[in-house]
């Protein structure tokens, strides 16, 4: 596993890991939020697929709290 890490340039770890703490936070927003809505397809989609935060963002945008 080391290996694997060794070939990446340097900068490319920290953008990795901002860019897992942007999706995690924008995620754990959105299915909080979906959860809260009851929409389950919503909460459903948002857990299962990592689109770096679009998907999360978008719903938070189109579906206010109710």
């Amino acid at each position: 596993m080391e290996e694997a890490f060794q070939d990446l340039p340097v900068f490319l770890i920290p953008l990795l890991v901002l860019l897992s703490i942007w999706e995690s936070i924008w995620k754990a927003i959105a299915l909080y939020r979906a959860g809260g809505n009851k929409d389950v397809a919503w909460f459903i989609v948002i857990f299962v697929f990592n689109t770096v935060g679009i998907l999360p963002i978008i719903y938070i945008l189109t579906h206010k709290t109710r």
